[in-house]
């Protein structure tokens, strides 16, 4: 019997192989070019398009273990994991799949066989589930799946199942079918006697859990609901790899596996407790352990940390990790990017992409703990300035606790646990409330309608002609309606387009469709779903059945082309320039400019970019031929040196772009030859992330505007300089005049100061044991608190209260002693108040805040309110 996981991996795939399966490799983690998913879910994922019908299958049997990520949406297991044995985020599916082959009979024996016969699982520990049909559907019981596992399993070890646990859907709509899960009994033979496992099943029980989903896909979810026969009958099947180990390696837990014992292991190296012996410390073991595999597969799939969409969870399951083990194992500084090297020793043999990233995956992680760390600071000092503005109640407010989570990232249950250290409660009523109204912004900002599918003319797949021409003979396919954001487009397929959609970074064509009769609909952009090509219009024609002349925007088209091949050259020239470590990590390419990511650890210098700049010119000079080769089988490509990316899933058969020696994998639209590119001109250069730079750059016609731009800036700059014939010369001596000016005006400020502060010196009144100083003048704002400043250190029980008419508006500046400070007294909390006789605001901190003013005329109110704020006190 296999032990190991590499072991279980290798004998479900050689098993399904033997049954004449295609092994396929895993898909990335991270979806492209489906807008209903951020990320791979499941394993029937990246067949999706299969299933719909919008590609023909490429094999009719596939087994594959796809990674998986599950903590947004329908599947949302975050705040699961850690405090169970068996929820994850980032976990392997292994799966085979049946694309109008085999059934159920098939599936249901495959896997009986396997578990029991190969795996030696005690069959006595199997349960099976069954679809016991739906009222609302109109579908009767699955008694087909029924009669074939009664030839395995006695009926009291085979349960029906309600349309929730027992019927799948891909989504809303779609194809979806009955299922049959395989559960097994984990529990001690005295546990077995004393309750039947039947009762167990489904209900949440750690040690009696699903392992296996044979979704028996037969039908099609429409808009209104309704279900449809499909043409052709699918298996989906299911098994999560993990427990599938729990169960074949005798353990009670999934993190007792060699799945995560090496993980936890090093964990517990690093911070010096053991794992298995405190409670609290063991979930944050388990939340590192899990959150760091998610963590290097995602950024190893070329998905970065960031503000935005998938980046966002990636960033936030980082955080998560990082706060356990801030709070729970006294990490106060990265610790994450440890455990790295752990992992790729682990899994990157089944999985390469994580040694070939492996010094990205590091660099990414410690930046991003680093950062972090410094967050939980700045939210700890925050709290702590909370806390004690609240003393009087002991309660820090929803509001409150949701700023700290939402602005500063702070999480709600590290504000639950300092407080209660400090004695104070949260509002967590409230700040579910916040969190909720956060919410359903997000959903209403997001909130889609699609109906269905309008079959005009069936089509088995749509032919894409946008390589060879711009314009071509089109017909209509389908059509649907789709509602976004209080507005409405729709959606059209044709059977053959040269209409280039959205994806690899590239913008989609725009361009028009034109009947006989000279009618237009304009098309105003091309996607990609699901390996769909759609065009997106603002109506319909008004028949339906006509043929079009299908026609590309070629202005935009040729503009976007020349970015597109530039960005080939560039990233041959960064290679040449920077060294072999430079890789693409995420690009946009598109009429007006280009944008270009790659790996490389440190800013690109001035002389750098100048030869990069060079020598794609040099490259445009030489008018290099276009070499495209369609239809390549991956590894004849690879052996002549393609560039693949990290992230994309490749077929068998590749296409190749090769400008000299720039040879990538690309599905882009590209130039003849790249003289037609006219200019290339670097715009900006920055940092995305740790360890990622990114090159904004134009090309062709704006690339000549740039440069004119410059010219213009650069003529109008001589203008003011009188034209002088040594420019550089003539801005040296003014900006040296400057500096001395500067100095002179600093130093009358200086003296200035001085003289203002001799004057209060001897105006201070003392009023209820407190000493006063009030003032009016027209000094630069920085000038006046710094006298504020130089008065409060020399008075322990001074108040300041002050204002400039310095520029346009004016400013009032608070300022207290140590000694009233300690007293409670707050210089924020008074000059917010005091600002509104100037129909102002401020703030600022307890000893000295600014407050801005829109009426002049009432500065005297202001100081006047400020004072009395802070003698009332």
């Amino acid at each position: 019997m296999p032990v190991s996981a590499l072991q279980i991996r290798n004998t479900f795939l050689n098993f399904f192989k033997n049954k004449q399966h295609n092994i396929v490799t895993s898909a990335p983690m991270v979806v492209k070019n489906d807008p209903t998913l951020l990320f791979t879910n499941a394993g029937m994922n990246q067949f999706k398009d299969w299933f719909l019908g919008n590609t023909p299958a490429a094999h009719r049997r596939v087994a594959d273990s796809q990674k998986c990520l599950r903590v947004s949406g329908k599947h949302n297991d975050l705040e699961e994991v850690g405090h169970d044995t068996y929820h994850h985020t980032m976990f392997e599916m292994l799966g085979n799949w049946s694309f109008g082959d085999y059934f159920k009979k098939e599936a249901i024996g495959w896997a009986w066989e396997l578990l029991t016969e190969v795996y030696k699982i005690d069959k006595e520990r199997l349960y099976a589930t069954v679809f016991e049909g739906s009222r609302d559907d109109a579908l009767e019981a699955d008694l087909e799946s029924l009669a074939y596992w009664k030839t395995y399993l006695p009926e009291a070890r085979i349960l029906m199942g309600s349309r929730k646990d027992n019927f799948w859907e891909m989504g809303a709509t779609g194809p979806c079918g009955p299922c049959s899960e395989i559960h097994i009994d984990l529990r001690s033979d005295e546990e077995r006697k004393k309750t039947n496992g039947a009762a167990l099943v489904n209900t949440g029980h750690p040690q009696v859990v699903e392992i296996w989903n044979l979704v028996f896909i037969q039908f099609n979810r429409k808009a209104d609901g309704s279900l449809e026969p499909l043409p052709k009958k699918h298996v989906d099947t299911g098994m999560g790899f993990e427990r599938l180990c729990m169960a074949l390696q005798g353990k009670q837990s999934n993190y007792d596996t060699d799945v995560f014992q090496p993980l936890l292991s090093k964990i517990a190296e690093l911070c010096g407790q053991q794992y298995g012996e405190n409670a609290k410390s063991d979930v944050a073991m388990r939340v590192v352990a899990d959150h760091v595999r998610a963590i290097c597969f995602s950024i190893a799939d070329g998905q970065l940390p960031s503000n935005v969409k998938a980046g966002y969870v990636i960033r936030r399951i980082l955080r998560r990790a990082v706060r356990y083990g801030y709070t729970f194992l006294n990490f106060n500084e990265p610790f994450i990017y440890r455990i790295v090297p752990t992992l790729v020793k682990q899994m990157g043999e089944a999985f390469p992409e994580l040694k070939a990233q492996q010094s990205l995956i590091e660099k990414v992680i410690f930046e991003e703990e680093s950062t972090f760390l410094r967050t939980l600071e700045k939210g700890i000092q925050l709290l702590d300035a909370i806390m004690h503005k609240s003393a009087g109640n002991k309660e820090i407010s929803g509001a409150e606790a949701f700023q700290l989570y939402d602005t500063y990232g702070f999480p709600i249950d590290l504000t639950e646990l300092i407080a209660r250290e400090k004695g104070f409660g949260v509002n967590l009523n409230d700040f579910e409330k916040e969190l909720e109204t956060q919410k359903n912004r997000s959903r209403n900002a997001a909130a889609k309608e699609e109906s269905d599918w309008v079959e005009i003319r069936p089509v088995a797949e749509v032919t894409f002609t946008g390589y060879d021409t711009t314009t071509g003979e089109a017909h209509i396919a389908r059509y649907r309606k789709v509602k976004e954001k209080n507005k409405e487009w729709i959606q059209v397929v044709l059977d053959r387009t040269p209409f280039y959609a959205e994806s690899g970074g590239q913008t989609g064509d725009t361009g028009t469709l034109t009947d006989k009769d000279s009618r237009t609909i304009n098309i105003v952009n091309t996607i990609k779903e699901n390996n769909l090509i759609i065009h997106i219009v603002d109506k319909l024609p008004e028949n339906l059945q006509a043929t079009f002349t299908a026609c590309v925007n070629v202005e935009k088209r040729m503009a976007t082309a020349c970015n597109h091949t530039a960005t080939h050259l560039m990233h041959h020239a960064l290679r040449r320039v920077l060294g072999a470590h430079v890789e693409q990590k995420g690009s946009l390419v598109n009429a007006e400019y280009l944008r270009f990511d790659f790996s490389h650890f440190q800013k690109v210098s001035e002389e750098e970019l100048a030869q990069v700049e060079q020598l794609v010119n040099t490259l445009i000079r030489q008018n290099i031929p276009l070499c495209e080769m369609r239809n390549m089988p991956i590894a004849e490509a690879q052996k002549m040196g393609a560039m693949a990316l990290f992230g994309e899933k490749y077929g068998n058969e590749v296409r190749v772009i090769r400008f000299g020696e720039s040879v990538e994998l690309c599905g882009g639209t590209h130039v003849a030859a790249t003289g037609n590119i006219g200019f290339f001109k670097i715009v900006s250069e920055s940092s995305t992330a740790a360890g990622i730079r990114r090159i904004e750059a134009v090309t062709a016609a704006n690339a000549e505007k740039a440069i004119n731009d410059l010219l213009t800036l650069l003529k109008m700059i001589q203008n003011l300089f009188s034209n002088s014939p040594n420019l550089l010369q003539a801005i040296k001596k003014s900006l040296d005049e400057n500096t001395a000016l500067t100095h002179q005006v600093e130093n009358f400020l200086r003296e200035k100061i001085l003289l203002l502060k001799e004057r209060l010196q001897k105006e201070i009144q003392e009023i209820n044991g407190i000493k006063v100083a009030r003032l009016q003048v027209d000094i630069p704002v920085d000038a006046l608190k710094t006298l504020a400043t130089q008065l409060r250190m020399e008075h322990r029980n001074l108040l300041f209260a002050g204002a400039t008419l310095h520029g346009e508006k004016p400013t009032l500046v608070v300022a207290l002693g140590d000694a009233l400070t300690e007293q409670g007294l707050n210089a924020s909390t008074i000059i917010k108040e005091a600002a509104k006789e100037m129909e102002g605001s401020g703030g600022g901190q307890a000893f000295i805040a600014t407050a801005g003013g829109k009426d002049p005329h009432k500065v005297d109110k202001a100081i006047d309110k400020a004072i009395e704020l802070a003698i009332k006190k």
